[in-house]
């Protein structure tokens, strides 16, 4: 292994080298079930022939310019875009931290335009915002608040479903509640819409923006273009990044109402960020995303997938939860182990949480490849239960 990256990842050690679908090779040739897609990056699989032309065409036309001129493919997404998720504006950055930073940055321009002391952003116990100084503060696991202080001022944390403990923290200061419809580092756990319901009925009686973090739940991944689409929510602000370019770095913020023009210029911005290249990759994932016979089948293949899992009644799994492709399977030994197995096996899952298996396949995953990454799983799961 080389040992000139820094050591902040647990690295398995395999090398992969190439991909297609939702089947990948490593350097040596063994095949492996991809139920990771890249932590949820790799919407259209590997090798989609659609996105490989649009980036090759892109690239050989006009990969980046300043933010200072248009192109034709960024203005195309961003219309796009708005229309498809039902807002009114777009920033383009390069990555989810980056969109929730540009969200916070909206939510607290918002409020100090109305109060200079109104600037503090809820966010819940559990939550997972990115790994920049000011969305390791936002982010409500305690883990993540070492080594790096002084942290950002500004964010409070609430407890998931306690809509009293919710209704006295949004106080006079708070510009913002931040939330996950899923909490996926946090464990693939899936918000009540009941409570999230609840609560963009307070932040609307209260001017305060109701903003969802869709970076893993969003572009597709649940079965909907954005999850809270299928609760019910109509949030002010969205972030969104992962699947939204196939596998191209990419983030967006989308805002709506008021507060969609509260950015000016020189109040944000960035170098990368919507650069034709990532636009134009954009622009074919979301043309296939979006159709409706598109996220029909994820909604299906997810529902294959727990059904599967729940019906093998294996004494290690204590939960099945999810939504769309976006799956956890909470078990009773350390997810590591399930994950060490499966890849020796030939399928690459990930772990969430303190307890659980996370399954973030391609979209576009076919039903022979779900078979075989499931058998595996099961043979994986039934071996570790045999050896207690």
């Amino acid at each position: 292994m080389n040992d000139k990256f820094m050591n902040t990842y647990k690295r398995t050690g395999l090398i992969l080298e190439k991909g297609k679908g939702a089947t990948l090779w490593d350097k040596n040739g063994k095949e492996y079930i991809d139920f990771t897609a890249g932590i949820g990056v790799n919407s259209l699989g590997h090798g989609n022939p659609a996105l490989v032309k649009a980036i090759a065409d892109q690239a050989a036309n006009l990969i980046h310019c300043s933010n200072y001129f248009l192109t034709d493919i960024s203005i195309t997404l961003t219309e796009e875009l708005c229309q498809a998720a039902g807002f009114d504006r777009a920033f383009f950055c390069n990555s989810g931290a980056e969109a929730n930073e540009g969200l916070v940055k909206i939510a607290r321009k918002y409020g100090s335009d109305k109060h200079p002391d109104k600037n503090k952003v809820l966010t819940l116990i559990g939550s997972f915002h990115g790994r920049t100084i000011a969305m390791v503060t936002a982010t409500g696991q305690e883990k993540f608040h070492k080594f790096f202080g002084p942290f950002t001022p500004g964010f409070g944390y609430v407890p998931v479903g306690d809509i009293a403990a919710l209704d006295k923290a949004l106080d006079d200061r708070t510009c913002a509640f931040l939330f996950e419809p899923i909490q996926g580092e946090g464990g693939v756990l899936p918000l009540d819409a009941a409570y999230l319901r609840q609560a963009q009925k307070l932040c609307k009686e209260r001017d305060i923006l109701f903003a969802a973090d869709e970076v893993q739940t969003g572009v597709g991944r649940t079965g909907a273009l954005l999850a809270c689409m299928k609760m019910g929510l109509e949030p002010d602000l969205v972030s969104l990044a992962k699947g939204l370019a196939g596998g191209v770095p990419i983030g967006a913020v989308l805002a709506k109402g008021a507060c969609a023009d509260t950015l000016q210029p020189g109040d944000h911005g960035t170098t990368f960020g919507g650069n034709p290249l990532a636009a134009a990759a954009a622009h074919v994932a979301l043309g296939q995303i979006c159709k409706p016979e598109f996220l029909a089948q994820v909604e299906r293949k997810g529902e294959k997938i727990r059904k599967a899992i729940q019906s093998w009644k294996n004494p290690l799994v204590k939960q099945v939860r999810g939504m769309g492709l976006m799956i956890g399977a909470a078990v009773s030994i350390p997810p590591g182990d399930v994950v060490s197995a499966c890849r020796e096996r030939g399928l690459l899952v990930l772990t969430a949480g303190e307890d659980t298996v996370r399954l973030l396949p391609p979209l576009v995953i076919r039903d022979d490849e779900i078979d075989r990454g499931l058998a595996v799983l099961k043979s994986a799961l039934d071996t570790l239960a045999a050896h207690g």
